[in-house]
């Protein structure tokens, strides 16, 4: 590879050049072009700023009002009531017991005799009020 040295070969002139005493009276223009163009400073008044501070806050405090209202909402709105669904279970004229006794699996059976806890006493009340022990008798054999 050739060897450079940049003493030896040809220089370039720069295409930048100054003006004839142009730095003569520089600082002069320099200043009457600052002082020649001030601008006015627009000024917001504090009364304007704390009118949108208060609108923020106002908006952020009613956002945080509303999620729990939202959460309630969608909680509520989903989860069934147990008395709904017994009131809806017992008015329904085509459901029978054994259709209830076949979409039971073994552990809500388990469930079912563990809650299931009457005295004699609750039971002997039940059928001597009741007016149709006959049908209470059948059902369960």
């Amino acid at each position: 590879m050739k060897t450079f040295k940049l003493e030896n070969e040809p220089k370039i002139k720069s295409g930048f050049k100054t003006p004839e005493h142009y730095f003569d009276d520089f600082s002069e223009k320099v200043l009457q072009q600052l002082n020649g163009n001030e601008k006015e400073v627009k000024v917001i008044p504090f009364y304007k700023r704390k009118k949108i501070l208060s609108l923020a806050a106002a908006v952020i405090i009613g956002m945080a009002l509303m999620i729990p209202i939202v959460n309630n909402y969608k909680a509520t709105s989903n989860d069934l009531d147990e008395a709904a669904l017994e009131t809806y279970l017992s008015y329904q004229s085509n459901l029978t017991q054994y259709d209830l006794i076949q979409k039971l699996d073994d552990s809500d059976i388990e469930k079912l005799n563990n809650d299931i806890t009457l005295e004699d006493e609750t039971i002997e009340d039940i059928l001597s009020t009741s007016p149709n022990i006959e049908h209470l008798i059948s059902e369960q054999y």
